[in-house]
């Protein structure tokens, strides 16, 4: 077959495929309407100005009085209209001393994040349970795959902070401790599926709400 011939497949088959990519600049976020996989339909361009691209809450730290001592400020989608179809989003991460992200994972997007102060132990665990674990210092970055369980601690005597971004507007969150024990599911059906003592279980499911 004829190199040119080839690469005339080539564009015609490139150009196919391109011509349904979207012409729009963006889509911010109609937060009034549903969200959907596709994420929120757009808000008309009239109605669009420079504060749906500007987000100022991940200036000030959160509120790391609870059970975890640490907080999360996120700046998805519902916070931040702007981002809505970009794929990409934000989120600030306090942790005092002790403080503590529990195993979670997200669902729809890859993470990564970079230390702003202190000291944090970050680790994920692979689908094989293999554990990459690293204590993190000022300016250092790590990632975390979408999807895999991961933490983060405080390893520092002092509050230590974070910045981190996601490959997705919403990336959904799901919290391992929350998924076990702050829930109706029967105590003894959590024991038989985490070999976890009743009386154990009982204590979580009080701690984080739990019934059953």
């Amino acid at each position: 077959m004829p190199e040119y011939y080839i690469l005339f497949l080539f564009f015609l088959i490139f150009f196919s495929s391109s011509s349904h990519a979207s012409v729009q600049d963006f889509c911010v976020a109609d937060l009034k309407g549903p969200d959907g996989p596709a994420g929120y339909p757009c808000k008309s361009p009239a109605n669009v100005t420079v504060s749906d691209f500007v987000f100022s809450g991940l200036a000030k730290g959160g509120n790391t009085t609870n059970i975890i001592q640490a907080a999360v400020t996120p700046a998805f989608v519902a916070q931040f209209p702007g981002v809505n179809g970009l794929g990409l989003s934000m989120a600030r991460l306090d942790l005092a001393p002790g403080g503590v992200i529990p195993f979670h994972t997200h669902p729809g997007a890859s993470e990564i994040l970079v230390v702003t102060r202190g000291h944090i132990t970050a680790g994920f665990v692979s689908s094989a349970s293999t554990v990459y674990l690293e204590t993190l210092k000022k300016g250092d970055v790590m990632v975390f795959p979408q999807g895999l369980l991961h933490f983060q601690v405080n390893a520092a005597k002092i509050h230590s902070s974070a910045f981190v971004s996601f490959s997705s507007a919403s990336p959904g969150l799901q919290i391992l401790d929350f998924a076990l024990f702050a829930n109706n599911l029967p105590s003894a059906l959590v024991g038989q599926t985490t070999f976890l003592d009743l009386a154990q279980i009982k204590k979580l499911k009080g701690v984080l709400g739990g019934t059953g």
